[in-house]
């Protein structure tokens, strides 16, 4: 599972953000111009109190009708302006973002693609989906809004601000009073709330393994009756999260406190102020109202500072989590330059071949140790053993599923590491003891293990061979939709389609993890006789737990303890070898290294 990072961790917001920049850039005319034409907006909304200051000093004080009306329609003018620059804005950004959203969601897609398998194994699904859905939905929202009124935010402030002395210098200092104290309410608030930002959209994770998981296995917890226990294992994070989100509300509320407060206090005093010196006559009241309405008008760029610097550490963290992912190191797509010479031996040979789980702890014992075996062109071998044995990962092995810890594997004499990983899972097809099959047609997830050109030929022979004919009795043949993880099918009819997606290409290697474990004797018998014709012409590795599986093989290999104990013929071993004997007896059942 993937390390979270605690609250203490520090990191810089700014240069976690600038890694977004490679897919802003495409669309940065359009931000840029949205951004110019939000300040302009924005300064637009300033220009109103210089027009209200003008009618207070002028036509109001020569009570001339003509001069208020036209001053009414300047300031309906401005704002019309300034509700149209915004629509502006909106529009501007609307598509660049999406497009953004989209570019980052398919590289993500397509980097979970080429990861290898112990990257998987050590990340929970609902994490990686938080990351594709929560996460950019966060950052499309960032580059939308706050990102843009960070920048114009600031300008309006400055450009406020100046029209806040040049109107009297005095009145702008009282209001420039509290602006120490609330940098420094932000500054701590941006630290404090990072921490709790990351921890929350962890959670959220968390939560969305647990929903994927009970959704996927609602079978087992429905017959189990463990609906409660699921229920509240739901609860638990689900309060654990509220918990989280309740602690950012209360930081938000405290910023907020802090940013609204001293500003209104300062503008109060600054009303007190400014009216006893209009009373005095050493201020025009058309200053005053015009220096009142340009205070009101930076409240809100003031008093957003907290909800934009909380959504950028959401956005940053979003995208410290994003990244987390696609900088891990994808499998390389591409063999050596130069491919080292091969060797007599045909067939499927393991040379010395050792293995250790990348996360497992140090010192511990290898699953596989020096596994010398050799599968020799055409034939049939049995790979038999009991339960941690290894068996299920020397399978995977051999289309690089996992990297070997050390040793050599070769496919007629080829390093399969001196190939690239699309032209050795062309030379090999497999077959998971456990069939996974995917929303879509029946026809469409067998031919997944055959080339692009493959039709609807290939498609019967492998049906055929298979014993899948059921496939015709379908409501739409192999055209037929099967549902999430192909459960609309029994476990049988999974596994004689994944058994067909294996032999559908006609491979040169063909690698079966207990295949026919899920079938009845007579559809057993069945696809026996149909497969042995497939494995006359293919050299093959077939995990087996049952005799009637291993009769299929020439020869048989007996996996123990990590290591290759003895390899002969199925009677020569139940001769020969006790631990053999009493495997195919029966007291030895399933597989699960792990």
């Amino acid at each position: 599972m993937p390390t979270t990072r605690t609250p203490a961790e520090d990191r810089s917001a700014v240069r976690t953000l600038l890694r977004l920049w490679p897919y802003v850039r495409p669309v940065r005319v359009r931000l840029l111009t949205a951004a110019f034409v939000a300040i302009l907006a924005s300064c637009t909304g300033l220009v109103i109190p210089l027009v209200l200051k003008w009618m207070v000093d002028g036509p109001v004080a020569d009570r001339d009708p003509a001069g208020v009306w036209l001053g009414a329609l300047y300031l309906l003018l401005l704002g019309i302006a300034e509700a149209v620059l915004f629509g502006i804005r909106r529009w501007l950004v609307a598509r660049p973002l999406s497009r953004v959203e989209a570019d980052m969601r398919a590289d993500l897609y397509r980097h979970l693609q080429r990861l290898p398998v112990a990257f998987h194994d050590r990340w929970p699904s609902g994490q990686l989906l938080s990351r594709g859905t929560t996460d950019l939905m966060l950052l499309r929202m960032f580059l939308a809004f706050p990102l843009t009124f960070l920048l114009v935010n600031g300008v309006t402030i400055l450009v406020g601000v100046l029209i806040l002395l040049a109107q009297d210098w005095t009145l702008g200092l009282v209001i420039l009073g509290p602006a120490v104290p609330v940098m420094v309410t932000c500054a701590i608030f941006e630290r404090r709330y990072a921490g709790v930002a990351r921890l929350a959209q962890d959670q959220v994770g968390d939560l969305t393994t647990v929903v994927e998981e009970s959704v996927l296995g609602i079978r087992i917890i429905k017959g189990f009756g463990r609906h409660r226990s699921q229920a509240l294992a739901f609860r638990k994070l689900s309060g654990t999260l509220r918990g989280t989100e309740l602690r950012k509300a209360r930081l938000l509320a405290t910023i907020w406190a802090v940013i609204v407060t001293l500003p209104e206090l300062a503008i109060g005093a600054a009303l007190v102020l400014g009216t006893v010196r209009v009373a005095d006559g050493g201020l025009s009241a058309g200053t005053l109202v015009a220096f009142l309405s340009t205070a009101l008008a930076l409240r809100w760029p003031v008093d957003s500072i907290g909800f934009l610097l909380a959504m950028s550490q959401e956005a940053a963290t979003a995208t410290e989590r994003y990244f987390e992912v696609m900088d891990e190191e994808p499998e390389e797509e591409t063999a050596p330059a130069v491919r080292p010479a091969a060797s007599a031996d045909r067939g499927l040979r393991f040379h010395g071949v050792r293995f250790r789980y990348p996360d497992a702890p140090p010192g511990s014992a290898p699953v596989l140790d020096r596994i010398d075996l050799h599968v020799r062109p055409g034939e049939s071998m049995a790979l038999v053993g009991a339960t941690g044995s290894g068996k299920t990962t020397l399978t995977a092995l051999i289309p690089r599923l996992h990297e070997v810890t050390s040793g050599r594997i070769t496919l007629d004499g080829a390093d399969i590491t001196a190939m690239t990983r699309a032209e050795l899972r062309a030379k090999v097809a497999v077959a998971f003891e456990e069939p996974t099959l995917f929303s879509a047609g029946v026809g469409d997830n067998v031919l997944m293990g055959a080339p692009d050109t493959a039709g609807a030929p290939e498609l019967e022979r492998a049906l055929a061979v298979a014993q899948a004919d059921f496939v015709h009795t379908l409501p739409e043949g192999p055209d037929t939709k099967v549902g999430e993880q192909g459960l609309s099918l029994s476990g049988g009819q999974r596994q004689r389609l994944a058994l067909a997606r294996a032999v559908v290409g006609r491979p040169g290697f063909l690698v079966l993890d207990d295949p026919l474990s899920a079938l009845d004797v007579h559809t057993e018998a069945a696809v026996e006789a149909a497969l042995r014709r497939v494995l006359a012409d293919t050299t093959a590795l077939i995990v087996a737990h049952r005799p009637s599986t291993v009769l299929l093989a020439d020869r048989v290999a007996l996996l123990s303890g990590g290591r290759i104990a003895a390899v002969g013929t199925h009677h020569e071993l139940l001769r020969t070898n006790a631990e053999y004997a009493q495997l195919m007896s029966g007291s030895g059942e399933g597989e699960d290294e792990r």
